[in-house]
């Protein structure tokens, strides 16, 4: 399954995702940037922003990839990174992301994740791999 995320100059993001055994395409740093176009399913990993306030907890980086209806037709579920600190707000954009495009949230991790996020979404994604070649057939 192909991972789509954000990640800004702290990379907490771009480490979780590397570590992954699933492809993954990170959109860009800076908005004035094209957006990436995705032709396959994926799976977006996304930060919140903000302490997690409602207003402002997606980047905007990601809400310009999303306004591309053709990516948006494409995500399959959504994967936040947080961090708890920021208390019943943890990983709103996920939540958020999730409501606006109609799919689950699939996981959550804090900052860096741990090596036991990283299996577990690993295995999330083998499962999702497995329903779309069972929807596909």
């Amino acid at each position: 399954m192909l991972v789509v995320y954000y990640s800004s100059g702290s990379q907490y993001t771009h480490r979780f995702a590397e570590k992954l055994k699933h492809p993954s395409r990170r959109l860009p740093l800076l908005t004035k940037s094209d957006t990436l176009l995705i032709e396959e399913p994926f799976v977006l990993i996304t930060p919140t922003y903000g302490a997690g306030v409602n207003r402002g907890s997606v980047p905007k980086q990601v809400i310009k990839f999303l306004n591309v209806k053709a990516n948006r037709d494409k995500l399959v579920g959504v994967i936040g990174a947080g961090n708890t600190n920021f208390g019943e707000n943890y990983c709103r954009a996920a939540y958020t992301v999730a409501q606006k495009c109609k799919v689950p949230v699939l996981y959550r991790f804090e900052l860096l994740g741990t090596p036991e996020d990283v299996e577990k979404v690993d295995k999330g994604l083998d499962l999702l791999c497995q329903r779309q070649l069972n929807t596909a057939i």
